[in-house]
């Protein structure tokens, strides 16, 4: 702001600001879309409907109130030509008791695949790869209903709240689990059968292209029944299948397919061992395939 000229350096900037162009964030308003926090509210309330209220009568209460925050949502979007906010929403709530389902068998996958899990309870309230999955679940429903923005809205409030990023397009079958979960990366047109367990870093992404070109094509991989995915692995590309009870081990980086019962490991690294400076021990070095160093660390 000049110093000498407060009041016509502030309205020049507010005429800059007020303009309407053609930039992409005046296209974005001009779209329109729900307000962040409304969204974000009625995320969190249908997941604690669907994980803790089981009272007839306060289901009753509870869904009627879910049903008309939905519809209010619905009503400030572009919904697909035919659909209106209250038929999308019938046939969302329709689907909740198949959602509730899929996520029990999620849950009981955490607890069959997770020794340090001590109780079903501990998996509801403490797990963030569970919390990510149900967000998900939820907002697929939206999504093959041809919701706008709001899928991407409740999986990116979820991203945030857990670091695991599922895109709501992708396709995941029953039993799933995310142990850890932080740095997952699922995209859209993933597909994962059932049975399926990820750790913590893992993608399973698209190949660099030029994205306009491929829009509405298939460009994240197939994830076949009974997989491992172990920490940090990246797999690529739309054509990339990796094959039913396959385990495919920590950094592995792969876009090409493998068949099924495979197992993908990359070479361990040498581990270079030697004397720290200033530090004096009695004990001899332990055997091991180490590369013994004359230098000290």
């Amino acid at each position: 702001m000049d110093p000498e000229r407060p009041e016509e350096t502030l309205e020049s900037a507010i005429a800059a600001l007020s303009a309407s162009g053609a930039d992409a964030l005046s296209k974005a308003l001009a779209e329109g879309f729900p307000e962040r926090a409304d969204v974000t509210a009625w995320t969190e309330r249908a997941k604690s409907i669907i994980f803790y209220v089981r009272d007839r009568s306060a289901l009753r209460a509870e869904i009627s109130n879910l049903a008309d925050r939905l519809k209010r949502i619905l009503r400030t979007l572009n919904l697909p030509e035919g659909e209106t906010a209250e038929s999308i929403t019938a046939r969302f709530l329709g689907r909740l008791p198949f959602v509730r389902q899929l996520l029990a068998e999620d849950v009981e996958a955490a607890f069959d695949g997770d020794p340090a899990a001590t109780s079903y309870a501990e998996i509801l309230v403490s797990y963030p790869g569970l919390e990510a999955i149900a967000v998900y679940r939820l907002a697929h429903e939206l999504q093959r209903l041809g919701v706008p923005l709001v899928p991407r809205m409740m999986t990116e409030h979820a991203h945030g709240k857990t670091g695991i990023d599922i895109h709501p397009g992708a396709r995941i079958g029953r039993r799933f689990f995310v142990d850890h979960g932080t740095g997952v990366v699922i995209g859209e047109t993933c597909v994962i059968g059932e049975r399926v367990r990820l750790y913590q870093g893992v993608t399973l992404g698209a190949l660099a292209v030029q994205s306009r070109t491929i829009r509405g094509q298939k460009r994240h991989p197939t994830i076949e029944d009974d997989v491992v995915i172990y920490a940090g692995a990246k797999i690529l590309g739309g054509n990339t299948v990796i094959g039913r009870g396959s385990v495919i081990g920590g950094n592995v980086w792969l876009t090409s397919s493998v068949p099924a019962c495979s197992k993908v490991q990359i070479e361990p690294p040498a581990q270079l061992v030697g004397t720290r400076e200033g530090c004096e021990s009695t004990e001899s070095p332990s055997p091991g395939p180490h590369a013994q160093l004359d230098w000290a660390i």
